[in-house]
């Protein structure tokens, strides 16, 4: 049990901290915020890369997975990388993998996958412990290269047991070729694909000239380079776009004209919008086959998929005289074959996530290119001064090897030797000859020079290795003067820098794929559809479909047996749909495919959107039939009113038909065609029959006015219109009831037991 207050020993009591609550939450919620969006969503705009990217990529390398080595199984590299530096699970790892992979998601695929990495049509990767992976060349190459020279700062893993780089050495601006999707706390980020070689030849012109302005970097890099091609068609907007780093790219996908078979002609689409990656090419068939049932277009006849390895194919055939060009713009508009990738060039800079334009991008990457050679020449510098040290001690000892003989035979051990040739200390050494203690008092070799004396192999001194020796030497000092001059004059470096893009450039570069145009959206002027009378039908599961009136006239008999609602309406019209919560749902007609008797037809639901888990449908009629009646509503409790049918000709899609008490729904809905009685049916048995003239008419938010009093477990189950010109015999509980026999009574009784 836990102790009470006041039997807390004095101390814990002190270890008590009173703070607002309101405050500690907040600051949990930023510390929370800021650690997603700096160490899991966001992409550094140094190497465009995101933390569990980086991770990956470090692994393998630390692996030796290399483009020039065997492939290894992608189970191996995500429980390495999820073991040492991101443990955040697995699937994380693994999906970073595969994107990485993927050449229709990255300009320049960073990871060589082997086996089955998902593909373009949305059809995911194999598990892990099929699949294989290894580095590509240009990773290594411009991500990974010279991490040994301490060329990055490298931090404690989650754990403090190994270190990893806080970013990868980047030498080309991987944020702009590859782009980058993600969604932080408040924020996300969506960077388009670029094409390496434009991005190098940008950066380049900035490296020469820094006061380039965006619209002049414009020249070397006019735009985006999907890995899916297609056309951008705002080409005036990007401008904008690249000076902010936010706005809206609209890609349309490209569409070429083909003879088909019989003179009928073929669209065939060649490359897709990017945002149609995955799912969206599924979605887009069922869309353009959407077009023919809900008859925006009667041109189609055939739809295949013929896409594989070597590209996108999708062949849609029409008839022989359509109208290709208004097929095209219905395309456009009304499918995703014409869409708009938002950019919102987000990333982290100095540590804080900043929305950055063109310029922005490219100057933080020359920034850093800079940085990494400023590491990268010290480091070199550094490692030659010290192989020059070393050399020249080897040289000068060359010169006077019969002393150091001497000294090193007249040594008791190492140490004594090494501090006669450091400090020129000759006590305790035994010398042949007399002047050879005061030629080695006068050494003073430095202790590195010492070391190298005292581990040098005798073939060393052979005539051949001296010269080798001499030549190394000329060498470091070469490299000394080099690198000294890199690191001290700002065109050097930058000369440096140059010559490296240059040759990525030269390796790396590819073709540009997307095509970019300036064109108006695409604009669908619909064709004026001949008003025609059809037939509209609901079976009992809720589908729906129009038929033609011919056609109805022929199946009279099967297609009233078979469906619950059948009426006559127009094809321009509306229909209407009540349900037992009291709503209204308007379809347009055109919405229903036009279909045979015995065809399935649309669930009703599908295209209304209303909620069958939640309501039922009570009623279906045209909303042009509702303009001329009176509508009856019945509820469960009894309530009953009259309705203007004029006050449902409505545009929205959902309506509430009539105002219900709590727990109560609708039973009828009905239009009252004329004068007669009404009779209410209860679930217990009892009936009421009065006239229609006793139901007051009431606005459709109205509750109405009640018909029957019911006892405590009975409920309305049924309504009855009863026309004194026709049989009103009617079925209730297996029993045969004749309502024209029922005693007229005033509205609001009990009712008698049947």
């Amino acid at each position: 049990m836990p102790r009470s207050r006041k039997n807390l020993p004095e101390q814990a009591e002190e270890m008590i901290i009173k703070t607002e609550y309101s405050e500690l939450m907040q600051k949990s919620y930023i510390d929370y915020a800021m650690s997603v969006i700096i160490a899991r969503a966001l992409p550094d705009v140094r190497d465009g890369l995101k933390p569990v990217q980086r991770r990956v990529l470090y692994d393998m390398n630390e692996l030796g997975i290399r483009s020039d080595r065997p492939y290894r199984k992608s189970a191996r590299i995500v429980g390495d990388t999820m073991g040492k530096y991101h443990p955040h699970g697995d699937s994380s790892i693994y999906d970073s993998l595969v994107v990485m992979a993927q050449d229709f998601k990255k300009a320049l695929p960073l990871v060589d996958g082997h086996g089955n990495f998902g593909n373009i049509e949305g059809d995911g990767a194999a598990a892990m412990r099929y699949t294989e992976a290894r580095l590509e060349k240009i990773t290594e190459d411009t991500l990974l290269a010279d991490l040994d020279k301490d060329i990055v700062d490298f931090v404690p893993n989650f754990d403090e047991t190994e270190t990893e780089p806080s970013v990868l050495p980047a030498r080309i601006p991987h944020f702009l070729i590859n782009g980058s999707e993600g969604i932080a706390v408040g924020m996300a980020t969506s960077t388009p694909t670029h094409n390496p070689g434009e991005v190098i030849d940008a950066q380049i012109a900035l490296l020469d000239d820094p006061d380039l302005t965006t619209r002049e970097l414009m020249r070397y890099l006019p735009g985006p380079d999907f890995p899916t091609g297609a056309v951008i068609t705002n080409q005036n907007d990007l401008e904008s776009i690249y000076e902010t780093g936010q706005g809206r790219i609209r890609i349309r996908g490209l569409v070429e004209t083909e003879k088909g078979k019989s003179g009928h002609i073929n669209l065939v689409v060649t490359q897709i919008p990017y945002t149609m990656i995955g799912s969206g090419i599924a979605k887009f068939l069922t869309d353009v086959a959407a077009l023919s049932e809900s008859r925006l277009t009667s041109d189609i006849v055939d739809i295949s998929n013929q896409s594989s390895k070597e590209g996108i194919r999708i062949v849609i055939e029409l008839k022989k005289d359509a109208d290709v060009e208004h097929f095209k713009s219905l395309l456009f508009k009304k499918t995703r074959l014409e869409d708009t990738f938002g950019v919102n060039m987000l990333a982290i800079r100095n540590g804080r996530p900043e929305t950055l334009g063109l310029k922005d991008i490219l100057q933080a990457n020359i920034d850093f290119q800079f940085e990494l050679a400023t590491r990268k020449y010290t480091t070199l510098l550094k490692k030659e001064q010290e192989k020059r040290e070393i050399q020249e001690g080897l040289i000068r000892a060359v010169n006077v090897i019969d002393l150091i003989i001497e000294i090193v035979r007249g040594s008791r051990d190492r140490n004594m030797a090494k501090r006669c040739l450091v400090e020129g200390v000759t006590d305790g050494i035994l010398f042949k000859q007399k002047h050879s203690a005061v030629m080695a008092s006068q050494l003073h070799f430095t202790e590195a020079q010492a070391n190298a004396i005292l581990n040098l192999q005798l073939y060393k001194l052979s005539g051949l290795e001296l010269n080798t020796l001499i030549k190394e030497h000329e060498q470091t000092v070469a490299n000394i003067y080099k690198y000294e001059d890199i690191l001290e004059q700002r065109s050097s470096m930058a000369g440096v820098i140059r010559a490296d893009l240059i040759r990525y450039k030269k390796e790396f570069s590819r073709p540009r794929r997307t095509l970019i145009t300036q064109q108006e959206e695409a604009v669908v002027i619909e064709k004026p559809v001949d008003e025609i009378d059809v037939t509209f039908l609901m079976d009992r599961f809720g589908y729906a479909k129009t038929i033609e009136m011919a056609a109805y006239e022929r199946n009279k008999e099967s297609v009233d047996a078979d469906n619950r609602f059948v009426f006559t309406c127009k094809n321009t019209g509306r229909v209407c749909i009540f349900t037992d919560t009291g709503n209204l749902y308007t379809v347009k007609v055109s919405d229903l495919p036009m279909a045979k008797p015995k065809d399935k037809g649309k669930p009703i639901d599908n295209i209304s959107g209303f909620d069958t888990t939640k309501e039922s449908v009570i009623y279906v009629t045209s909303q042009s039939s509702l303009n001329l009646y009176r509508i009856l509503f019945c509820t469960k409790n009894g309530m009953i009113k009259l309705v203007d049918g004029g006050e449902f000709d409505v545009t929205r899609k959902t309506v509430a038909a009539t105002t219900l008490s709590e727990g109560d729904l609708l039973v009828s809905v009905q239009a009252l065609t004329g004068q007669g009685s009404i009779a209410l049916a209860t679930k217990n048995g009892y009936f009421i029959r009065f006239p229609s003239e006793d139901v007051p008419m009431k606005k459709k938010a109205a509750i109405g006015v009640r018909g029957i009093r019911l006892s405590k477990d009975d409920e309305v189950e049924a309504v009855y219109l009863i026309d004194a010109a026709q049989t009103n015999v009617i079925s209730f509980h297996d029993r045969e009831i004749d309502l024209g026999r029922l005693k007229l009574a005033a509205r609001d009784g009990k009712g008698s037991k049947k």
